[in-house]
């Protein structure tokens, strides 16, 4: 076994580097909330938006800490993709998001269908469907509206609410969960 101290090297310096050459587009988090139990050393995040083509496949949190770094790229992603408006995403609701995708083991990443929301995006849609809420976490970067195409809603959305962190929401006519880091809560079916 190579020792790292005699290069100056640490383990810690070996993973912000690694962690470095994955960031794809992402980024911020909160404190570690205990929901993530057995995520380990290391947390990741994958996603794609089919409106924009955008992919992410990033490390945001290691060993006990956000990469910083990765909060522009993150913040940015989950943008109002319909106005370009970008705010800080809450980081509690990218930890349910990834804790949900490490239950169920899969490789997939999610699709994005919706993360931060403009008001004048919040109005418009609500204008045309009466499952949007007129106070949205959407509006507040706190929630994010997901897809896997290896996973059924109800598996999506079990596994979200496992994490006991926020807000989950089944829409199964429309083929997505809903996760926030509101109040803990279920609906939908």
């Amino acid at each position: 076994m190579n020792d790292n101290r005699s290069t100056g090297m640490t383990r810690r310096a070996l993973l912000g580097a690694f962690a470095a050459t994955t960031v794809v587009a992402a980024p911020t988090f909160a404190n570690a909330a205990g929901f993530l139990r057995g995520a380990g050393d290391i947390r990741r995040i994958r996603m794609y938006s089919g409106r924009t083509g955008e992919r992410l496949d990033m490390i945001y949190w290691i060993e006990g800490e956000y990469i910083s770094d990765a909060f522009k790229e993150l913040n940015h992603f989950m943008r109002d993709w319909r106005t370009d408006d970008v705010v800080k995403m809450d980081l509690r609701t990218v930890d349910i998001m990834a804790a949900a995708h490490n239950l169920m083991d899969v490789n997939e990443p999610y699709m994005l269908l919706s993360g931060y929301r403009s008001p004048k995006t919040n109005a418009m849609l609500r204008a045309r469907s009466g499952g949007v809420a007129k106070n949205s976490l959407h509006m507040k970067g706190q929630a994010a509206d997901l897809r896997l195409a290896s996973r059924s809603v109800n598996q999506i959305a079990k596994a979200a609410a496992a994490c006991h962190g926020g807000g989950v929401g089944r829409y199964s006519g429309s083929n997505f969960v809903h996760m926030d880091c509101g109040a803990v809560r279920t609906w939908g079916g």
